[in-house]
């Protein structure tokens, strides 16, 4: 059978672990020496063409559909394809097909809107307290996902260097942690902007409840039509990875654009120290639009942008962490989500969770922190680092 002898090469290659493989027509086999840990099932069979077509898209949507069933660690299978050179992961004759991308005002409003705005509910089950979707920064390894996040914002505040009563623009602030802490502890006047009504109504809410309406600004906005404001400090968390690729180069100058001479910029953001990348499945069912940009690739617009890079630092290990325990908490409430959705609704962001974790563990992505300043940095931030670990 021709399609039996396609799969047993296609799988063989595909893992540098060993695993157990049981196919639809009821024989199975061992790939890889050593006892499997990890055994695939076949309930039935995927097309050949879907697979050659995008593997990714092909087996993921068979798992959300039962077609296949994984016994074990989804995150460790993963892992395994991402470090084996000739995976589907890898291998261009399995990535054909990759979903058409748009990345106007009116398409990045879609997207964002698909992604953020299942819910808050929904989000309030497996983030942490703070409402923090991105990666958390663990200065124990005792800490808890809430202490975590938290130390990632004060992490970031403190690295711009920030003197009280000076303006903060957070582009992508999400549920508004951030912002809210720099008008707190920092004593800074914010602007957040968001695309999500649901995050935007939520930010909106803390702010009157924590007595911020005099100095924490939220506003429903595209990034892109902020005028000819400008601001001492700008933060921008979790956001360049949805601009897309062919406006990376607009991002960055618009950062350049509302920072004041001598302003400091974070921008924290996935990226891809191999160059930059995306992934069908995960474009076509979770990340409408996304695009993982190469470490050099943002590197090269943010120099043309005429901003000035003061120091890089990799989180990849901390955001390995912060999806393991999202996925953990994720599947402590997976009967109640199954019931504000459905299962295949769960079984994809599961796989979701676990797959970015992998991704994370097997270097295949990474996660880096940009300090920049619009203008020499010597002339607004410290001469070393100690200033950032100072609290």
């Amino acid at each position: 059978m021709l399609e039996k002898q396609f799969y047993k090469q296609f799988l063989k290659r595909s893992f540098n672990i060993p695993i157990k493989v049981n196919y639809w027509d009821g024989s199975s086999d061992v790939y890889g020496d050593g006892e499997p840990e990890i055994t695939i099932t076949f309930n039935e069979i995927i097309p050949v063409k879907s697979i050659t077509k995008n593997a990714s898209i092909a087996l993921g949507e068979a798992y959300m559909d039962k077609k296949i069933e994984i016994d074990g660690s989804i995150q460790e299978l993963l892992t395994a394809a991402y470090e084996s050179a000739d995976s589907f992961f890898h291998n261009k004759k399995f990535i054909h097909f990759l979903p058409k991308q748009g990345h106007g005002e009116k398409e990045s409003l879609n997207d964002i809107q698909t992604h953020y705005d299942l819910g808050n509910d929904f989000y309030q089950k497996w983030l942490d307290p703070t409402m923090t979707y991105s990666c958390a920064y663990f200065e124990s390894p005792n800490d808890d996902l809430e202490t975590a996040q938290m130390n990632k914002v004060r992490h970031i505040l403190r690295k711009l260097d920030p003197q009280p009563g000076k303006r903060l623009l957070d582009i992508g602030c999400g549920w508004g942690t951030l912002m809210l802490t720099a008008a707190k502890e920092f004593n800074l006047k914010v602007v957040g902007v968001t695309l999500s009504r649901e995050q935007y109504n939520m930010v909106q809410k803390r702010i009157v409840d924590q007595g911020l309406s005099g100095v924490a600004e939220v506003r429903l906005e595209d990034y892109r039509e902020l005028g000819d404001e400008k601001f001492d400090y700008i933060t921008s968390v979790g956001m360049f990875e949805h601009v897309g690729k062919e406006n990376l180069s607009i991002y960055f100058d618009n950062v350049a654009k509302y920072l004041k001479k001598d302003g400091v910029a974070l921008i924290h953001g996935i990226t891809r120290q191999q160059g930059g990348a995306n992934n069908g499945w995960l474009n076509k069912w979770i990340f409408p639009g996304g695009y993982v940009p190469g470490l050099v690739e943002n590197t090269e617009h943010i120099i043309n942008a005429g901003l000035q890079i003061d120091d890089l630092e990799p989180l990849r290990r901390h955001y390995q962490k912060t999806t393991e325990l999202w996925d953990l908490n994720f599947n402590k409430h997976r009967s109640e989500i199954a019931e504000m959705f459905d299962e295949r609704f769960v079984r994809m962001w599961d796989l979701y969770l676990q797959a970015s974790a992998a991704s994370f563990e097997s270097g295949n992505i990474d996660v880096i922190q940009f300090l920049l300043t619009k203008g020499a940095s010597g002339r607004v931030l410290p001469m070393t680092r100690d200033y950032i670990y100072e609290k």
